[in-house]
């Protein structure tokens, strides 16, 4: 064999093979990478707009948390008050009622006081009676003697 021929018969088949894979093999091996390429591209895009829904998802779940915290908080400082005015009327009805009671006691006692003055005045008049009875010797009948005890006691 010729060197030369086999050399020129491979650079022909060489030439035909680089012909055939730009032809045939090359257009479809850059669309497919193209196409490749290109659906990264969107799952990087759609990567990238799911971090951003993320982000503002969890924006606004802290913005909802901050507002629940803040109505929570109301709600919390509406019970304190509402327990607190509770608590005062509680108070002053406590307060009302010692003060009635306390009256009540008083009026009672200035009763059993009076009573008691009314009783010594009678036991006092009784003994006056008693006494002038004796003194005068003679016989005083019942309506007689309730009738002057009754007359010494209002004096009294």
């Amino acid at each position: 064999m010729n060197p030369n021929i086999t050399l020129l018969g491979q650079m022909i088949s060489f030439a035909i093979l680089i012909w055939f894979s730009v032809k045939f093999i090359w257009p479809p091996l850059i669309k497919a990478i193209e196409e490749r390429q290109q659906k990264i591209a969107e799952g990087l895009a759609a990567a990238d707009n799911a971090q951003k829904n993320l982000a503002q998802a969890d924006a606004k779940v802290a913005d909802e948390l901050k507002a629940a915290r803040a109505k929570a908080n109301e709600i919390i400082e509406q019970a304190h008050q509402r327990a607190n005015a509770l608590i005062d009327a509680a108070k002053a009805d406590a307060i009302a009622e010692g003060a009635r009671q306390k009256a009540l006691a008083e009026a009672e006692i200035e009763a059993a006081a009076n009573r008691a003055k009314e009783d010594l005045r009678k036991q006092v008049s009784l003994l006056a009676v008693t006494g002038a009875e004796k003194l005068l010797t003679r016989e005083i009948n019942a309506n007689d003697q309730k009738a002057l005890i009754d007359e010494l006691a209002a004096q009294l």
